[in-house]
This record gives structure tokens, C-alpha cells and sequence, in this order.
């Protein structure tokens, strides 16, 4: 409290001089009114201090003072007030509770202010009054110098004493107050808290989109240039279509990866408008770059909506990213439209240990079977998420399980007879 008096005290001289403009207007209209010259130095004018505080609430309605009686309160009153976001436009609450604490500040500051003027001359007068050359009137009494003016300067310091406790307990209520009524409202901290949400929920977004992309380009990438190596002598030309396709692939994952991380740099939420977003309409492209042999079923998706269209996309590229990495043979993908839901299904067979990737012809498979026995087995637990359709960290059905569940669909990953299979069932509309 003794370290912090000083600076409170000077909060509230602060105030009182804030209040010193409507105090002077509030003398010379009361002068005007009754028809006499105006008195600047009167000490004290109870009935205009207490005209001018409608006036001080008024102001403290319409004029922008949160900013400067928030950094008043953190530096001076040492107290701790959580900075209020910025808005567009200010809510009457917000400009309900500025104009409270303008007009207790300005208010309380005043009086503080007037005790201080008046009782620091009075503390060094009662010193002075054994000293002076002649008799002198002190509140309404005649006080003569000498032993009998000794009784003045305790009154002096008692009401030096009285001016100080004043202070510090009109700085500790404020200190108090200026947390309530200069803090966040509770609307603001709501919309604070959307934003907040809604950056969370977009970073979310690309992390999923970076994970499902790149993912998705890496294992596309080691199968085109396994396969790439095994023909390159015999097969020249497809060796050079399984290039082009790791380059396509590779400029894909750098784009994404470079918005994402131009995003998360930034430290702001992405605009609006971006660059498009894939679709169902691009699922050939999508298996033409897996490189795998892709059995399409796909039926008409022109009533899909945009939303479940994009997010459905991702699903099918983070299924068959897995079906690369982990399975072998053809990877089946039916896709349709059945009664208001759309149905996804992403089957393929899996290898004895679960890590044998498709597209690769026997003989490579033949070459690499030594390799693989090596591995662990990942295929033969029941659990989703322990076997070949769970990739790092288990974030791959772990992200289409957020997708799906985002939308209010279901999802079914697991084991079947010889093989893997994805189910998803997605409504095309909102419950009512």
C-alpha cells in the first residue's frame, strides 16, 4: 500500500484536474446566473461540484476516454485491468460503465484534490504560527504566537494524517473498481471468445487440409518413384509418366504447404476468399495422380452441396492415401447418392503384414519381400486406428472422424475379410 500511495495519489490529483475545466465552466454559469462576477478561487463550491457530475457522466458517455482512464488505472492505481478488444462501434454497456467510472474518478479525484490543496498549506501554516510576528485567525479563532500556539501544529498533523488516509482509501476503491467497470463487458469477452473460435476452428481447418494434402502428395511421391526405379530400364516411358507425376504431386503439397504456413506466420485468419478448393468433381484427377489402379464407382453428385462435396474430397484422398501406404492390389471407390445422404466406400486388399503398397508390379514386390518381413505386423487388431488404415500418430482416421463428425455423418474404418474398408455416410442436408 505505501509503495503504490504515491502513484494512486497522483490518479487522483489527475482526476481532479480532469474535473478543474467543468468546475471553472460550472462557476462561471452559476456567476452569470446570479447576475455576479465569477469567482475563480473559491476553495470550495459544493453546489457546483455537484451540478458539473451529470456533465462528467455525459461526456464520459461520448467521448472515447476508456483508453486513456485504462492506462491511468494500470500505471498509476496499479491495477489490474485486462485490456478490452477493440470494436468496430462501442455497445452502450461498454459506454455505460466508461461514464461510471469517468464520473467516480473525476468525482472522488476532486475531492481528494481539494483536501490535499487545502490540507498540506494548512499542516505547514500550524508550524508556522509559533513563529509569525503577530496574532492570527485560524478557522474563525484568534491565535497569537508563543507557547499558547503550541497546540496547533498536532491539529496540523492530525489533519495531514486524515488527508493521507482519505487518499489511500480513495485510491484502494478505485484500484478495486477499475477492473469491473473498465474490463472487457461480458459482451465483448463473447465476441472475443467467437473470434477466438473461429480462428481455432479455421486453423484446425488447415492443419487437417495440410495433413490430408501433403500426406496424401508424400505417398503418392514414394510409390510413383518406387515404381519409377523398377521400370526405369525396361519401361522408359512409364517411368517418365511416374516422374511427371511426382512433380505434379510435389507442386501441389508446396502450394498448400506454403499458404498454410504464409497463414500460421501471420498470426490472422485467412480471408475469405482463397484459392478453390477440390471437390468430388476432381476425384479422377485425384486417382490419376495416385498412380494406383483406381476402380471408380461414382454416380451423380451435381445435388452434392459444395461443403459436403469438398469435405467428402478429403475423405476419399486421406482414405486412399492409406490404401497406398498400407495395402496392395486395385483400391475400390464407390461414390453415390442414395435417398438425402451421400455414401463414400473405400475398400483394398492388405498384405500379409499390412505395409505392402499397390501399383508395384510382382516382380518389385518379390524384391522388396525381405524388406517387409522385417517390419512389425500392423494389420490383425480389431481397434480402428491400430492397423493399416491408421497413419502417423493415428491422425488419419482420427481427421476423417472430425470431418465426418463436423457434417453429422458416420464413419466406419476397419478390417474386413482380406482387405480394408472406409464407410462413410454423409447427410447432404442439416437436421431440421
Amino acid at each position: 500500500m505505501r509503495w503504490n500511495l504515491p502513484r494512486r495519489w497522483a490518479c487522483l490529483i489527475l482526476g481532479g484536474a480532469l474535473l478543474m475545466p467543468y468546475m471553472m465552466t460550472g462557476v462561471l454559469t452559476s456567476g452569470l446566473l446570479q447576475g455576479q462576477p465569477a469567482n475563480f478561487l473559491l476553495p470550495v463550491q459544493l453546489g457546483v461540484f455537484v451540478a458539473v457530475l451529470p456533465v462528467v457522466a455525459v461526456t464520459g458517455l461520448f467521448l472515447p476516454v476508456r483508453a486513456l482512464e485504462v492506462s491511468a488505472a494500470q500505471g498509476l492505481l496499479g491495477a489490474r485491468v485486462e485490456t478490452p478488444p477493440r470494436q468496430a462501434r462501442r455497445s452502450w454497456q461498454e459506454r455505460w460503465r466508461t461514464a461510471a467510472w469517468y464520473t467516480l474518478h473525476l468525482g472522488v479525484g476532486g475531492l481528494v484534490s481539494g483536501c490535499t490543496l487545502a490540507g498540506i498549506p494548512f499542516t505547514v501554516f500550524t508550524f508556522a504560527v509559533p513563529f509569525v510576528g503577530g496574532p492570527e485567525r485560524m478557522l474563525g479563532m484568534a491565535v497569537e504566537p508563543g507557547w499558547a500556539a503550541l497546540r496547533w501544529p498536532p491539529i496540523g498533523l492530525a489533519v495531514l494524517g486524515a488527508v493521507v488516509l482519505f487518499a489511500a482509501g480513495a485510491g484502494a476503491l478505485l484500484a478495486r473498481l477499475a477492473p469491473v467497470l473498465l474490463g472487457p463487458t461480458p459482451g465483448e469477452r463473447l465476441a472475443a471468445a467467437e473470434r477466438q473460435a473461429r480462428t481455432l476452428a479455421e486453423r484446425n481447418r488447415l492443419a487437417r487440409e495440410l495433413h490430408d494434402s501433403v500426406g496424401h502428395a508424400l505417398s503418392v511421391v514414394t510409390l510413383q518413384a518406387a515404381a519409377a526405379g523398377r521400370v526405369l530400364d525396361r519401361d522408359p516411358e512409364t517411368a517418365k509418366n511416374a516422374l511427371a507425376a511426382i512433380e505434379q504431386s510435389a507442386r501441389a503439397a508446396l502450394d498448400d504447404l506454403d499458404h498454410v504456413l504464409g497463414v500460421l506466420r501471420d498470426g490472422d485468419p485467412p480471408p475469405e476468399a482463397g484459392p478453390p478448393q477440390a471437390t468430388l468433381a476432381d476425384l479422377g484427377d485425384l486417382a490419376a495422380a495416385s498412380g494406383a489402379e483406381v476402380r471408380r464407382e461414382v454416380g451423380d453428385l451435381t445435388g452434392v452441396p459444395a461443403v459436403v462435396s469438398r469435405e467428402a474430397y478429403r475423405i476419399v484422398q486421406e482414405a486412399l492415401t492409406n490404401a497406398l501406404k498400407h495395402g496392395q492390389g486395385p483400391v475400390r471407390l464407390a461414390v453415390a447418392v442414395q435417398d438425402d445422404d451421400l455414401r463414400l466406400e473405400i475398400t483394398n486388399e492388405t498384405g500379409a503384414n499390412g505395409t505392402t503398397q499397390p501399383g508395384i508390379r510382382s516382380d518389385a514386390q518379390a524384391d522388396r519381400s525381405g524388406a517387409r518381413n522385417n517390419r512389425p505386423s500392423a494389420g490383425t487388431g480389431n481397434r480402428v486406428g491400430a492397423g493399416p488404415g491408421d497413419r502417423v500418430g493415428g491422425r488419419g482416421v482420427t481427421g476423417m472422424r472430425e470431418r465426418v463428425r463436423l457434417l453429422r455423418g458416420e464413419l466406419e474404418a476397419g478390417p474386413v475379410e482380406d482387405g480394408w474398408r472406409v464407410s462413410v455416410r454423409l447427410p447432404l442436408r442439416s437436421a431440421p
